[in-house]
């Protein structure tokens, strides 16, 4: 039975251990984002050898390119994107220590190979709901590659930002799961 979790960021081993697929958490504090064009720019410095623009040990980077806010909000709409495009870059990632990404859709074979091997989890967010993620999203902040417009990466502030845990360290995967359950129906 699934479990409510709370998590703040920066995440341990330890705090990803304890995660079962089907675990609703609430995230609160500090979460990156980020989509293809940014991760595919992260993955050549780390390939070349050269710094990354922000510190991804132990982040989580939620897969978005927020609507432009509204006079008096922080951000516009804010729903998730498709993962898998991000998936050619995740492992080198999860190998440079970031911990956990937020999105929607299944994730590769490889990618779930290396959450279980450096330790990291794959959140879903509910895509169709940016309007009401953005209530959760107290601050956001450009923090590199402002060149790319909705898809420069943002530190964003949160306070229970609802996520489910899609995949974990286990070999859980809840797309999986799902389909398992209605076949069985």
């Amino acid at each position: 039975m699934s479990q409510l979790i709370k998590l703040t960021p920066p995440l341990s081993d330890e705090d990803i251990e304890h995660l079962k697929i089907g675990d609703r958490v609430l995230i609160t504090g500090k979460i990156l984002t980020g989509r293809d064009s940014a991760h595919k720019r992260l993955f050549d410095l780390v390939q070349d050898g050269k710094p990354l623009p922000i510190e991804i040990k132990g982040q989580i980077i939620y897969y978005v390119g927020p609507a432009p806010a509204k006079p008096g909000k922080v951000i516009g709409s804010a729903g998730p994107t498709t993962s898998y495009r991000m998936d050619p870059y995740t492992p080198l990632l999860l190998k440079e220590g970031l911990k956990a990404m937020i999105g929607k859709g299944q994730r590769s074979p490889e990618v779930r190979e290396a959450m279980k091997q450096y330790k990291a989890v794959y959140f879903a967010a509910t895509g169709g709901a940016g309007a009401l993620i953005a209530r959760c999203i107290k601050s956001a902040k450009i923090i590199a590659y402002e060149d790319l417009g909705p898809e420069a990466i943002r530190e964003l502030i949160v306070e229970d930002f609802p996520v489910i845990v899609a995949n974990d360290i286990y070999g859980g995967d809840l797309y999986d799961e799902g389909i398992r359950k209605f076949q069985q129906v």
